[in-house]
């Protein structure tokens, strides 16, 4: 530890600061890890519980943000350590005897406690900055700044000090409340958390979906009343029962939009595993794409809005045609039970009755045309499936996945020491 008044404090540091302790230790932060907390516990073995102050933010979120572990606040209740809770609390403090330090608690949640004296987090306090921080942070604390006054001009002006900081003592309950609420739902480790982040910063999970634009492939089935010739079980295998409502590559097909669409895809998005993924730097291209293919969708719904009825009338005409010759040679039964005469006039009317009653309506074939892109992040599950990172390194191979983790543990660190906006 250096005499400077800029200071880089991980884990390690604030446990041999910890260590040093000779006469009364005050930690405050949102939670503390257990190399801190083992370092606290042997202080309150060697000195007594009492001149012990640990002021923490006791809460699941903290937990699960990175700031501390429930372990290490078991090894201070093992040694019989007070701690108090005060809810929000963000800011750390360290006293060691006289000596103090304000510092950035490091959230694991972000990044790694890996720091070099380069990078400071904690700024030195003066005897009396750190003294007005004992007097000002809990009852407990002001009592052992009291006892560490040096004068009686001290003394006083600490006793007038107000106690800044709403606390309250970590019940049996709030710990069995809060251990239960970790072990039912555990976080994820967060070395990987960490690495769901930067995937999460960089890529995206992407669904596109066309629904009801391909009526080409819709087919009408034969009414068994047609099938039925007569009795002619030869016949019947034979002929065919389904047609096609549409050509397949006619004017009202959507083969020429879906092809359009599987470029976009191909040009925008790689396969990973089950599911396609989009780096997020190009969903701006990406979705101007998608606007432009949603208007020519459009274009072609009012396109088969304005024409399927036509379209529908010359298929019902080439079916009938298909079939006319065919129930005229073996009438079927429903046939001959409704026909005055069994000629070619009363049989086309009969076999466009029959058919019509199995064409879908108009509005449900056009109704139901659209374009559905829907995004998910990345999860946790997903980074743990085999292969997963590797393979999408190997869909974006010009992609410097190493530099985009450390760019991105940097802007985690700016956003922690910023703050919010």
């Amino acid at each position: 530890m250096t005499d400077c008044l800029f200071q880089s404090l991980d884990f390690r540091n604030i446990a041999d600061l910890i260590r040093r302790t000779e006469t009364a230790l005050c930690f405050a932060a949102p939670g503390i890890h257990s190399e801190p907390a083992g370092a606290i516990a042997a202080v309150a073995q060697r000195l007594g519980p009492e001149l012990v102050t640990v002021c923490l933010d006791f809460d699941e979120h903290v937990f699960r943000l990175g700031y501390g572990s429930i372990e290490a606040i078991e090894l201070l209740r093992d040694q019989k350590i007070e701690i108090q809770s005060a809810p929000g609390l963000r800011t750390g403090l360290i006293i060691v005897d006289r000596q103090g330090f304000m510092f950035t608690p490091t959230a694991l949640l972000l990044e790694a406690d890996e720091r070099s004296s380069t990078a400071p987090n904690a700024m030195r306090l003066s005897h009396d900055q750190a003294m007005e921080a004992l007097a000002r942070l809990s009852p407990a604390a002001k009592a052992i700044a009291l006892a560490q006054s040096k004068t009686e001009e001290e003394r006083e002006a600490l006793r007038t000090r107000t106690v800044e900081i709403t606390s309250n003592k970590v019940e049996q309950a709030d710990f069995d409340r809060v251990e239960k609420q970790l072990l039912n739902v555990p976080s994820a480790p967060f070395d990987v958390a960490r690495q769901v982040r930067v995937y999460n910063a960089m890529l995206q999970y992407v669904e596109i979906s066309l629904k009801g634009a391909s009526i080409q492939r819709h087919r009408l089935r034969i009414p068994k009343a047609i099938q039925d010739l007569g009795g002619r079980k030869d016949l019947e295998g034979r002929l065919k029962t389904t047609f096609d409502l549409l050509e397949s590559e006619g004017a009202l097909s959507s083969r020429e939009l879906e092809k359009e669409l599987n470029q976009i895809r191909s040009d925008f998005t790689r396969t990973i595993g089950r599911e396609r993924v989009i780096l997020k730097v190009v969903r701006k291209a990406f979705e101007e794409r998608i606007d432009a293919f949603r208007k020519k969708l459009e274009a072609h719904q009012k396109k088969v809005e304005n024409q399927i009825d036509a379209h529908l009338s010359k298929s019902l005409a080439s079916i009938v045609q298909y079939y006319l010759p065919i129930v005229l040679k073996n009438p079927p039964d429903a046939m001959r039970g409704q026909l005055p005469l069994l000629d070619e006039e009363h049989a086309a009317r009969w076999l466009e009755y029959e058919l019509a009653k199995s064409m879908p309506k108009i509005d449900k074939l056009i109704s139901r045309m659209q374009l559905e892109v829907r995004y998910k992040d990345l999860t946790f599950e997903s980074l743990n499936e085999e292969g997963f990172l590797e393979t999408v390194r190997e869909a974006y191979p010009a992609m410097n996945w190493d530099k985009a983790y450390s760019e991105y543990l940097a802007v985690g660190e700016r956003m922690q020491n910023e703050g919010p906006a």
